[in-house]
């Protein structure tokens, strides 16, 4: 049976469909603290929004499936107004929508998340997109009731985590550069997941940010990495490895490859692959390859000199949509001597104490004018120009505005790595590249899902010594972009 979990998978990573239908659940790594905070998360969302339904809902979570899909199509049949927990079924297609909502004398399917129920607005309160994991799982119940002939129409909601209603027009186009529409993009996913379940390793897997929450993390790597995949290259995704594996299949085989004789006009024989970007593709390829080989500047670089230094990191949490702490790591003249960690943090999931928190961050700061700060992404200051507008008495726009202009602060990853850098890693994450440079976490599992994962339980117990871990591991992150920084200053440009 097809079900809407594994076309919310299948958007993600087709192989994770593969692996979870015809490989032993023993391959499996065991699921991350934070993975399984998730579930609680969204079990627990989902128990408030259930305690607040009107009385003339049906409850049928819980029970054996069979009965609640029997349960579900008598209670369509009576013309319940809400159906919680429900089942319905037709031909391969499994639904389990958590409601179903009467709409005149059909019904239409919603699903409860934890997040956002869109995507893209420009602030808070705006309109966004429908997002394409859950646009293809309602969009499957839709398919069923259509098939029962108990469909309002090509339509679906998401009940999300501010209490809004979020509408999914199956039917329109999913953006200005996108004419197909959002059913569309469900039956391709449909028809793909079904063509997988029919046929055991019929997908291959492409190494992504995302493959490090999955449980098949080990087996996949294991697998590209015995093929030399073209997705151990930075940046080559699963999009640009399958347009140029038919020609040239293999990280070694890339590394020798002529760009110049790949070259079309102004493009490539690659479609959608830039003549630039098959020449990045091509170098990084060569470094992979390349025992020993360090890093290299591919243009100059001009960076501040060394005076005073701030190295800048944050912890977030989205699903909380809380900023709960900013960490400064202050370095003077370049000697390691002089380096003092601050860390202001919000102790509570309040608005009040994340106020706090960035005021304090703001201050701090606006006391040290005479500072180069370093980050590491613009995810830093996205964050702190939501803050303002959440909290406009702290600073106001143009505050934010100075402190993220040149050269009073730099983008060490968009502004210096990606544009001026070069590196014999598969990818230029912070993690990847200081690592590379010989520094270590303190923590045996460092990265930002596990701090938000430690910021839900200090929330739970209060326990300091979760909040100092934390603290401690903001503080290594900070180091850390100090690490790349003076990494980045003993690089050399590579002869030509």
């Amino acid at each position: 049976m097809i079900t809407a979990s594994q076309l919310y998978d299948h958007i993600a990573c087709p192989r994770r469909v593969d692996l979870d239908a015809h490989r032993s659940k023993d391959e499996r790594a065991e699921l991350s603290p934070f993975i399984r905070m998730l579930w609680r998360r969204g079990a627990s969302h989902e128990a408030d929004v259930v305690a607040g339904l009107v009385d003339d809902c049906e409850f049928l979570a819980g029970l054996p499936g069979e009965e609640r899909e029997r349960l579900t199509l008598q209670a369509m049949d009576r013309g319940a107004p809400l159906i919680h927990g429900g089942r319905i079924s037709s031909g391969d297609l499994l639904g389990d929508p958590d409601l179903l909502v009467r709409r005149g004398d059909a019904y239409v399917a919603a699903d409860i998340k934890s997040g956002r129920g869109d995507e893209g607005a420009d602030d808070e309160e705006g309109e966004g997109r429908p997002k394409a994991s859950y646009a293809v799982q309602v969009a499957l119940y839709c398919d069923v009731l259509e098939r029962l002939g108990r469909s309002a129409g090509r339509i679906a909601e998401i009940w999300d985590v501010r209490g809004r209603r979020v509408e999914y027009d199956l039917s329109t186009a999913r953006g200005p550069r996108t004419p197909s529409t959002w059913w569309d993009l469900y039956e391709q996913t449909r028809d793909a997941v079904r063509s997988i379940l029919a046929a055991p390793d019929s997908t291959l897997g492409a190494l992504a940010a995302s493959c490090g929450l999955c449980h098949w993390r080990a087996v996949c790597t294991a697998e590209l990495e015995a093929l030399d995949d073209l997705t151990l290259v930075p940046a080559l995704g699963r999009a640009a490895r399958d347009v140029i594996a038919p020609v040239v299949g293999r990280v070694s085989e890339l590394a020798e490859l002529d760009p110049d004789s790949c070259m079309d006009g102004r493009g490539t024989v690659f479609r959608g692959v830039g003549q630039e970007r098959l020449r990045t593709f091509v170098a990084r390829a060569k470094l992979l390859t390349t025992p020993g080989a360090s890093g290299y500047l591919k243009s100059p670089v001009d960076l501040p000199g060394i005076g005073h230094e701030i190295f800048f990191d944050i912890e977030a949490d989205p699903m909380r949509d809380c900023v709960y702490l900013h960490g400064f790591l202050h370095r003077h003249d370049g000697d390691p001597a002089t380096e003092r960690f601050y860390a202001f943090t919000a102790e509570e999931a309040s608005a009040d104490a994340e106020r706090k928190a960035f005021a304090e961050a703001m201050a701090h700061v606006a006391a040290h004018p005479e500072a180069t700060i370093y980050y590491y992404s613009k995810y830093e200051r996205t964050a702190y120009r939501k803050l303002q507008r959440r909290y406009p008495d702290v600073c106001s726009v143009e505050d934010v505005e100075q402190l993220y202009t040149p050269p009073r602060s730099i983008d060490l990853y968009c502004d210096v790595v990606t544009k001026a850098t070069e590196w014999p890693t598969r990818n230029h994450s912070i993690k990847t590249l200081a690592k590379f440079l010989g520094f270590a976490w303190r923590d045996t599992d460092p990265s930002g899902a596990a701090s938000i994962e430690w910021f839900d339980r200090w929330i739970e117990t209060g326990d300091r010594a979760v909040l100092q871990r934390i603290v401690d591991y903001n503080e290594d992150d900070c180091v850390a972009t100090r690490v790349v920084l003076d990494g980045i200053r003993q690089l050399r440009e590579l002869p030509t």
